[in-house]
């Protein structure tokens, strides 16, 4: 008799979204999605031996032509998607982060299926949401919790040494966390 293979771990895809606000205006990308056109922070996901605040100054970067300078923590969101193509399902963890841009980055290309950057007003990126054009509910309340002032300090998130250098830890012996 065979043993049953244990059950797989629960892993949900880790985001970054970056809230950008200057002038009563947020700056956004419009992305081609297997679903379609949608309105999106620029956000992407996190990528090994990367801290959260790197992965959303590069997708800053990478989706906007933007320097972006991280000012404080937004929260950390929940969804769930399935793919009506697919039926493939994901659960997604977005850690969203408020902050400044400098002005564009000249030469630099915006990453694939990124059609442009666009300043939009709260009034339009709810419209958008109303009409399904966002990428998902998480882009309109992150906005939301942004106009109420929500805000929480970047030293909330520590990563440890091993992020960077797990062979210094790996000899050690050192548990998981």
């Amino acid at each position: 008799m065979s043993t049953p293979a244990p059950p797989q771990r629960f892993k949900p895809s880790v985001t970054v979204a970056a809230l950008i606000e200057r002038q009563g205006r947020y700056l956004m990308v419009e992305e081609q999605t297997p679903e379609g056109l949608r309105i999106n922070q620029p956000a992407g996901h996190l990528e090994q031996a990367e801290s959260p605040l790197e992965a959303v100054v590069r997708e800053v970067r990478e989706e906007t032509a933007h320097s972006f300078t991280p000012q404080s923590l937004l929260g950390l969101y929940m969804a769930r998607f399935q793919r009506p193509a697919t039926g493939e399902d994901v659960t997604y963890l977005r850690m969203a982060f408020s902050g400044v841009v400098g002005e564009p980055l000249p030469g630099l290309a915006l990453d694939e299926g990124i059609l442009r950057w666009l300043w939009l007003s709260p009034r339009e990126i709810a419209q958008a949401e109303r009409e399904g054009r966002t990428r998902s509910a998480l882009v309109w309340q992150c906005v939301q919790d942004h106009l109420r002032g929500q805000r929480h300090p970047l030293d909330l998130i520590h990563c440890a040494d091993s992020l960077w250098r797990p062979d210094r830890y790996a000899a050690a012996g050192s548990a998981n966390p």
